[in-house]
């Protein structure tokens, strides 16, 4: 009894170890060289609405679109700090107002008419010679603060990377917007200013593994290509620190793709860098 047994024993065991040997699978390997945010889709721009879809931001909706962030935030009654949803719409056009005919509106702008034309136009008293440089210095120096206001909004720029410059900007419909930066795959690249990364990702067709950098409300950076990402979004970074390395990804030469963007429309990188 007890031997007939022990070979039921052996031949479960036997049994059960073959079938584990022939259906074991081994689990998917996560390269941790590779700290890339794949999302595996791409935003592709097509019609006047846009599905969220999972690992997407408003930044890099906008960024593809050509928007201005804040606008497409406003337009779509987002508010800061802009956190979206997979499965929202996100709608790419302006909202449009419909104006309706007023019958009253219409009449009392016929009554204005006439009443000008008869000169019924009170004129204010004009300032006296003291009050009008008094007014004039408060209007010049309400000018210059604004003016040192929007100067000092403007970015301190740096080259993102070591290299040939073998593309430069275009302003043709279809042109390259930004600069082409050959090296050897591996070479730094490196953040052209202080800011906070918006995305950092794949999901934008033709960028490849793609960082955004945010420096103010009005200039965002984009560095494509790339082999390897180094920072997540949120993250701050410092001007000249290291963010990533240079690739070939979604493209045929090994080199870094560096973009400008002023209030979501591209500008030559050329003129802001030193």
């Amino acid at each position: 009894m007890n031997k007939q047994f022990l070979l039921y024993v052996a031949i479960f065991i036997s049994v059960f170890l073959f079938g584990c040997s022939s259906r074991h699978v081994p689990a998917p390997v996560s390269s941790l060289n590779n700290n890339v945010n794949d999302l595996g889709h791409t935003i592709n721009i097509n019609g006047d609405r846009y599905k969220v879809q999972k690992g997407d931001t408003l930044y890099s909706i906008a960024f593809s679109a050509g928007q201005d962030f804040r606008k497409l935030a406003k337009n779509n009654s987002i508010p800061s700090p802009y956190i979206i949803f997979p499965g929202q719409s996100i709608s790419l056009v302006a909202p449009t107002e419909k104006i309706k005919r007023d019958e009253k509106y219409t009449n009392s702008s016929k009554k204005s008419i006439k009443n000008v034309q008869k000169n019924n136009i009170k004129l204010k008293k004009e300032l006296d010679p003291p009050k009008q440089r008094e007014y004039v210095q408060k209007q010049a120096s309400n000018t210059i603060s604004k003016t040192k206001r929007l100067s000092s909004s403007k970015v301190k720029w740096f080259w993102p990377a070591k290299g040939k410059v073998t593309k430069r900007f275009s302003n043709k419909e279809n042109g390259y917007k930004g600069l082409q930066i050959t090296n050897h795959k591996g070479a730094s690249v490196l953040a052209a200013a202080q800011g906070t990364v918006v995305y950092a990702g794949n999901a934008l067709r033709g960028y490849g593994n793609l960082i955004i950098l945010k420096h103010n409300d009005d200039y965002l950076s984009a560095y494509a290509h790339n082999s390897k990402l180094l920072v997540k979004e949120k993250q701050k970074v410092k001007a000249g620190q290291k963010i990533a390395e240079i690739g070939n990804s979604e493209s045929s030469v090994t080199a870094l793709r560096f973009e400008i963007r002023y209030r979501g429309q591209a500008v030559n990188p050329a003129k802001c860098l030193p």
